[in-house]
């Protein structure tokens, strides 16, 4: 096994490596805050993103990222997905051929409107990167809860290997072909997690996230395929899986924003009060913006646009949800 390097110490990648260093991995971590990389090292914690979690002594943290990216192998980009170009910018010049780069981000880039893996092969100049995905909130994965996801690349060998890097007896990872299906099932149920928590701050039951689910699952299908990923994909662990532990637990930082913007806090100050990136709100703007180009229905996504960045109240961004014309299911 060659060496790990997480490139971003945040709660997810934290607990990849916590993970992977139960597993025998040494593990590095790069990160730009020096009182992060000094928890890791001296309180063996992440203080700031992945309390209450001791990190084994195989795992250290740096501030040198040359030295990171020289010294391992896997690359793991663990940078919320606003930042994936930076870091990649960044790194460009240490990447070589022998490097595997992974990314667990979700999201599109927001400007050029991309697939992540896009950018990461077009700044970087690789011919494929490896996508990891699924339901895996880090606070359970760090405590070895049992937990499956998804893996994807261009590239299927890269795909199986880093399945076999992975995979434990806690954390079952199966592989995909369909990149474009796993990302974009990734990214857009962010969106709905958060208008979920909206609906939870404002009093609504489960009637409505019921709802909201279900019919938000046909704003993945549909604009996923529309991009050209696989209707069968998106029922998987990327879609519908994903779906389901962003909309329903309170370790979602995308519901716990959603439920302070219900209750009437501002989106800005919901976001800050998380603490951590909300990766929904960005999210949202940019499957707003590609489904109009596009042409694709996804009147959830219109309706949180309207709430998240017009200044529209969440009460009446249900009822215009529940007042559309009439229509059959399928």
């Amino acid at each position: 096994m060659g060496g790990i390097a997480f490139l971003g110490a945040g709660s997810f990648g934290t607990a990849l490596a916590v993970m992977l260093a139960k597993k025998g991995a040494n593990v590095d971590i790069w990160d730009r805050k020096e009182e992060v990389i000094e928890d890791i090292n001296v309180k063996r914690e992440n203080i700031k993103y992945l309390p209450n979690i001791i990190i084994p002594s195989n795992v250290k943290a740096l501030s040198d990222l040359n030295k990171v990216i020289k010294d391992n192998k896997y690359i793991v980009l663990s940078v919320p997905s606003h930042a994936i170009k930076d870091i990649c910018n960044s790194i460009k010049e240490f990447i070589t051929e022998d490097k595997i780069v992974i990314s667990i981000a979700k999201g599109i880039d927001e400007v050029s409107e991309k697939r992540l893996s896009e950018v990461i092969e077009e700044t970087l100049q690789i011919s494929g990167v490896a996508v990891l995905s699924g339901p895996s909130h880090a606070e359970e994965v760090a405590l070895d809860i049992p937990t499956t996801v998804v893996v994807s690349s261009k590239h299927m060998e890269y795909a199986k290997e880093v399945q076999d890097l992975f995979m434990t007896n806690k954390f079952r990872v199966y592989t995909n072909d369909d990149i474009i299906g796993v990302e974009i099932g990734g990214a857009v149920k962010n969106i709905i997690a958060l208008a979920a928590g909206i609906s939870d701050g404002i009093g609504y039951g489960d009637n409505t996230k019921a709802a909201l689910m279900t019919r938000g699952m046909s704003e993945i299908v549909r604009i996923g395929m529309k991009i050209g990923g696989r209707r069968e994909t998106f029922y998987g662990l990327t879609g519908m899986g994903d779906l389901i532990v962003t909309c329903t637990s309170m370790h979602s930082r995308n519901r716990r924003a959603g439920i302070l913007i219900g209750k009437g806090v501002a989106t800005d100050e919901a976001c800050k009060e998380i603490g951590m990136v909300v990766e929904g709100v960005k999210a949202c703007r940019a499957f707003y913006n590609l489904s109009s180009k596009l042409e694709v229905s996804m009147p959830i996504t219109e309706a949180l646009y309207k709430v998240l960045f017009n200044g529209l109240d969440p009460k009446y961004g249900v009822y215009d949800l529940m007042t559309r014309d009439k229509k059959d299911e399928v």
